[in-house]
């Protein structure tokens, strides 16, 4: 089967548009979506309304989820307290815009998914929050995929692709406490982590939408790169009132337009 997994679109249907068109003309079988449909870009409700129409499988994006439940991201998620102004601007901007059925959509979105050996979630498999950079530390990285009972993780929230194969081989585990010292070893088999990078607001250095082919029968992945007319959501961003700065950081495929503002800005939670 040819599966195209598809993540953090956030808003921008022109993107999604021109993605589900490249997905078609590379005849998968089946599209999954690891989360983040809203949050940032100027069209929440038309996002949403397409994956509905679609019946695409999708899990829960820290946006999703904190649109439906209240804005409670942790604020080490942000580089600055510029960039976290601008993200709660955006955060009621997209609160205020939604309608009832894309909100109602949205909090029935679970977790994760599974499907055979393969599970997909937004960050990790322990918070819609978590970033697995591909430079994680291996053990951590290991606990991540064997945590979902699967050999191939899927997630987002990085906005940035990649695709990394953990070796299989043995893993120690000591446990200690006063009483007494366990020690467990078992064997790993190979494991992978692959991260679909963004449809709607890439961070690879480039505007184009990004999203994964994977063949479940040959296990290749193919990262796919996809052009589309993202002048069109600028001028939207600024046209609905959004922070220009989201126009700006779209067009270059970067991830914020500024260094860290203030560096004693340290998460107390």
């Amino acid at each position: 089967m040819k599966l195209a997994v598809i993540s953090c679109i956030h808003g921008n249907y022109p993107a999604l548009d021109a993605v589900l068109l490249d997905i078609d003309h590379q005849n998968a079988d089946k599209i999954v979506c690891v989360g983040d449909l809203v949050g940032y870009g100027p069209h929440p409700n038309a996002v949403v309304e397409q994956i509905r129409s679609l019946d695409i499988p999708t899990c829960q994006g820290c946006w999703d989820e904190d649109v439906v439940e209240g804005l409670n991201a942790c604020e080490c998620s942000y580089p600055s307290l510029l960039a976290e102004k601008r993200g709660r601007i955006a955060h009621e901007w997209t609160n205020q815009e939604i309608h009832p059925e894309t909100r109602e959509f949205l909090a029935q979105l679970p977790y994760s998914l599974k499907e055979g050996n393969l599970c997909f979630v937004h960050g990790s498999p322990h918070s819609n929050h978590e970033y697995l950079l591909p430079e994680l530390d291996a053990f951590l990285a290991v606990e991540r995929v064997l945590s979902t009972g699967a050999d191939v993780l899927f997630c987002g929230h990085t906005h940035l692709p990649y695709v990394r194969t953990l070796a299989a081989g043995q893993l120690q585990v000591k446990i200690s406490s006063e009483e007494q010292q366990q020690q467990q070893t078992f064997q790993a088999r190979l494991k992978r982590i692959i991260n679909v990078g963004s449809v709607g607001e890439p961070r690879h250095g480039r505007p184009n939408a990004t999203y994964v082919i994977y063949d479940t029968d040959t296990e290749q992945v193919t990262l796919r790169e996809v052009e589309y007319d993202y002048q069109k959501t600028c001028a939207a961003i600024i046209d609905k009132g959004l922070p220009p700065i989201f126009a700006w950081r779209l067009a270059r495929g970067l991830e914020y337009a500024e260094k860290a503002d203030d560096p004693t800005h340290i998460c107390a939670r």
